[in-house]
């Protein structure tokens, strides 16, 4: 609250984080969840009721009337004395976010009240002002947000991967001639599941109306338990008529600035708090992104660097050579102790990219762009499209992509094709970053991980 307001008389309402007593007063730290700092309540236990008093404890929800003062004591600049005090709701004993240190898992066992805390409290608002930047910054460029369906019959990423959706009795599957499931008795007539992206359907759109972007849930059914995966997770993916691969990096590099950008400018607070008590250099690195080009570095040069990092006696995991998927700590490498800043890795071998990448004409490779965050890896991932309609037709063949799944994307090449860029940005890794945190499953409400759906 501002410290031109004091003097006035106020109703604050919000749920006790710590109550500690002295004599004849209470204070109380109390929060309502729109900041991370606690407003101070000062009770006069001498004059206030006795059974309302033993109602205020950690956890409990109150409405408090009193008078907006400045604060004689250190940590805040303003306080309320208590004139009056209503329990809205009460907290027993067994209330778990207690005033002592909880482990990351404990706080995820208990998903529905970690918001209440401090660092979750801050996760989660700097995770609304990234969704509004993204917006906005799509918006001012004269994107169209396009929603694309959540079930599907196609796999954009052909891993198969994926949740399926069916309204069949799972007891009692009816069956084709072949003995196999009869899908044509399910709801969609097919068999159909949950998406693991919408760019395909989001290439259809850029065709008709230029520039568009996504933002919406994807699911992928993969049984991974690492700090990077989740199987619920939220995706933002633009795609454009007539982008070149440079095109698609200059946009990549000046969305996930403009949104590092907007943290600093409209979350201070929050990103100070999180600086303080999860990563000392999250401000610092967070300013680093923002100032400086990133390294557009072709995957063959990296490759070339990680080999002689090798050469010199670097130790990674797995092993490093043309062709390579390359990991995290592959990524990192580069990042962190090479370039030292963020770098865009373009032309990855085709074997290893998906089918709708545009092909260079050396043959091995595709104009394919991953954006690499310290700390994170990949953060974005993308590529021009391949615009050719013999060139896809070949690429799927060879794949042995199922045509009947295929044939509308291939309209979009047979009726007026053009080149065309996009990318995708997984909005998580995105609040991994600017928040500092360590897990993807604390940037997220309500994580979905193998075995773990409980909220």
């Amino acid at each position: 609250m501002r410290e031109a307001a004091t003097g006035t008389q106020v109703t604050v309402m919000g749920w006790v984080r710590t109550r500690r007593d002295s004599k004849q007063v209470s204070f109380v730290a109390m929060n309502d969840g729109s900041t991370v700092a606690n407003l101070q309540i000062v009770i006069d236990t001498a004059n206030a009721d006795e059974e309302t008093l033993k109602r205020i404890t950690t956890g409990a929800c109150l409405s408090v009337k009193g008078q907006l003062v400045e604060s004689q004591g250190k940590g805040q600049s303003v306080e309320v004395q208590a004139q009056s005090i209503e329990v809205l709701g009460d907290s027993d004993a067994t209330y778990p976010l207690q005033k002592k240190g909880h482990t990351w898992e404990f706080l995820r066992d208990t998903a529905h009240l970690r918001p209440r805390t401090n660092t979750f409290g801050a996760v989660f608002r700097i995770r609304n002002q990234m969704a509004f930047a993204i917006h906005k910054f799509f918006h001012d460029k004269g994107f169209v947000y396009f929603h694309t369906p959540l079930i599907t019959s196609s796999d954009c990423e052909g891993a198969g991967q994926m949740f399926q959706v069916t309204t069949l009795d799972l007891e009692n599957l009816p069956k084709n001639q072949e003995g196999k499931t009869d899908y044509t008795q399910d709801f969609f007539g097919r068999r159909t599941s949950l998406t693991v992206s919408g760019q395909l359907e989001g290439e259809l759109a850029a065709t008709a109306l230029g520039a568009i972007y996504t933002f919406g849930p994807t699911f992928r059914a993969e049984n991974s338990n690492t700090p990077r995966h989740l199987a619920e997770f939220w995706m933002i993916e633009p795609e454009m008529a007539f982008y070149d691969i440079k095109d698609n990096m200059d946009l990549a590099e000046e969305f996930i600035k403009f949104c590092v950008q907007w943290a600093l400018d409209n979350c201070m607070d929050d990103l100070e708090f999180l600086n303080k008590m999860i990563d000392k250099e999250l401000i610092e690195r967070l300013k680093f992104v923002t100032t400086h080009d990133f390294v557009r570095l072709p995957y063959t040069e990296g490759i070339k660097i990680l080999e002689d990092a090798v050469a010199k006696g670097r130790k990674f995991e797995f092993p490093v050579f043309w062709g390579a998927d390359l990991a995290s700590e592959h990524e990192r490498y580069l990042v962190e102790e090479h370039f030292k800043k963020p770098v865009i890795l373009t032309d990855y071998p085709k074997e290893i990219k998906a089918f709708y990448m545009k092909q260079n004409e050396d043959g091995k490779t595709v104009r394919a762009m991953d954006v690499l965050f310290p700390r994170i890896g990949e953060i974005i991932g993308g590529s021009e499209r391949e615009a050719d309609y013999g060139k896809l037709m070949q690429r799927i063949e060879e794949l042995n992509i199922p045509m009947k799944d295929m044939w509308w994307y291939l309209d979009t090449r047979r009726y007026g094709s053009c080149p065309h860029s996009g990318f995708g940005l997984g909005f998580e890794r995105l609040i991994l970053f600017v928040t500092g945190m360590a897990n993807i499953r604390d940037v997220i409400p309500f994580p979905r991980t193998p075995g773990r759906a409980e909220f």
